[in-house]
């Protein structure tokens, strides 16, 4: 019994310190996408993009892959934007800072999710592309180590839990 009420003790400790740091304002680091074509952004280049990630389900997982033979979280991402003339950073550190941040009760199909997963960590180190929202309902298509590449829901206890940030870059 006093475990537990020391673990809630600090969980309210961690939200409270977490909060209070949203209140800083500071100039958002985030860095300008490139595309090759400036035209303006259209629900048919998100759609491209989603589809054509849609053709990666499946592949197993591969660190630094971005072909039908392996495939990680952020070739994934990197790849489909590819695909449209949208050209990201490689990594998903990077990716991270690319665009602009966005409340998730806000996202919208092609926002990029970002996730922090090792334990004990707030890093992010995971990166996916929602492909299909509805009140309180995200559907987001990654590449695990586990699956390979999968469409996931946010609603999913495990990735409800490791979800940092939402981006769009579109």
């Amino acid at each position: 019994m006093r475990k537990i009420t020391y673990f809630l003790l600090l969980c309210i400790c961690f939200t409270n310190c977490k909060s209070s740091k949203k209140t800083v304002s500071k100039k958002p680091r985030t860095k300008k996408v490139i595309t090759k074509k400036d035209s303006n952004t259209s629900s048919s280049k998100t759609t491209n993009i989603i589809d054509y990630a849609k053709t990666f389900e499946g592949v197993r997982y591969k660190y630094g892959g971005t072909t039908k033979k392996g495939m990680d979280c952020s070739g994934l991402v990197v790849t489909s934007y590819k695909s449209e003339d949208v050209l990201l950073p490689r990594t998903t550190r990077d990716l991270s800072t690319t665009g602009n941040w966005i409340d998730l009760k806000k996202v919208k199909e092609g926002d990029l999710l970002f996730f922090a997963t090792k334990k004990n960590s707030r890093n992010v180190n995971h990166v996916g592309i929602v492909t299909k929202t509805r009140a309180g309902h995200v559907e987001f298509i990654h590449s695990t180590t586990s699956k390979g590449v999968i469409t996931s829901s946010l609603a999913e206890r495990y990735w409800y839990l490791a979800f940092v940030q939402a981006r769009r870059v579109l």
